[in-house]
C-alpha cells in the first residue's frame, strides 16, 4: 500500500468514533426495561444487539456516552430505574407525562451531570429532599449542575426542597406545582441566587412568602 494510502487510513481510524456505545451505559438503559410494568415499545428499537446511541429516544456525544434519554409520553408504567445514575454523561433526562409511579431513586437524584430533569405528569409519590438519617448524602445535594427541575403534576408529598439552591449555582427553574407539598414557603429558596420560575401552585402550602425572597 502506498505510503499516503496508509497515512489515511491511520487518520480516518484515528477521527471515527467509537463503533458502539458504552456496554456499561447500554446494560443500565436495559435495566429500565425490567423494571418497567409496560414499556411503550421501546424493545424494538432497545436491543441488546445494536448500539444504543441509535436507540429511540437516546442521545450520546462524540465519545459515545449518553447526553440525553428523552421518552415523553411513551405510556410508560412502573418504576423509575435506579440505573439511570450510572450514566454518568447524562445531561438531560425527560420521562414527562407517563405513568411512572414511586419515588425518585437516590442514584439518580444523586447524579452530579445533570442539567435539566423532566419528570411531570407522573403518578410518583414520597418527598422531595428527604432521606433517612442514616443515609450518608441527602437527596439533590449532590445535582451540582442542576438548572431545571420539573416534577410537577405528581403526588409528592413533604415540604419544598432547597438543597439545590445551595449545591447547584446555576439552578433557575423549579417547577413543583400540583402536588402535595405542605408546609410553609421555606426561606432558604432566597439562596436560589439564579432561580428565575417557581412554581408551586395547587399544593397544600401555608404560611406567607418569605420576606428573604423579595
Amino acid at each position: 500500500m502506498p505510503p499516503f494510502s496508509l497515512a489515511l487510513v491511520l487518520l480516518l481510524y484515528l477521527v471515527s468514533p467509537t463503533s458502539s456505545c458504552i456496554e456499561q451505559e447500554k446494560s443500565s438503559l436495559l435495566q429500565l426495561l425490567t423494571v418497567l410494568s409496560w414499556n411503550g415499545g421501546l424493545t424494538a428499537s432497545w436491543r441488546h444487539d445494536t448500539d444504543c446511541c441509535t436507540w429511540e429516544g437516546i442521545t450520546c456525544n462524540q465519545d459515545r456516552k449518553v447526553t440525553d434519554v428523552s421518552l415523553a409520553s411513551r405510556g410508560l408504567e412502573g418504576p423509575i430505574s435506579p440505573f439511570l445514575g450510572n450514566l454518568t454523561g447524562l445531561l438531560r433526562l425527560n420521562l414527562s407525562r407517563n405513568s411512572l409511579s414511586g419515588g425518585l431513586p437516590l442514584e439518580l437524584i444523586s447524579s452530579s451531570s445533570i442539567l435539566v430533569l423532566d419528570v411531570s405528569f407522573n403518578r410518583l409519590t414520597g418527598g422531595l429532599g428527604e432521606l433517612p438519617s442514616s443515609t450518608p448524602v441527602r437527596p439533590l445535594q449532590a445535582m451540582k449542575s442542576l438548572v431545571v427541575l420539573n416534577a410537577s403534576s405528581n403526588r409528592f408529598t413533604g415540604q419544598i426542597p432547597t438543597t439545590p439552591c445551595f449545591s447547584a449555582p446555576s439552578f433557575a427553574v423549579l417547577e413543583l406545582s400540583f402536588n402535595q407539598l405542605s408546609g410553609n414557603i421555606p426561606p432558604g429558596l432566597s439562596n436560589c441566587s439564579a432561580l428565575k420560575l417557581l412554581g408551586a401552585g395547587y399544593n397544600n402550602l401555608s404560611g406567607t412568602l418569605p420576606d428573604e425572597l423579595f
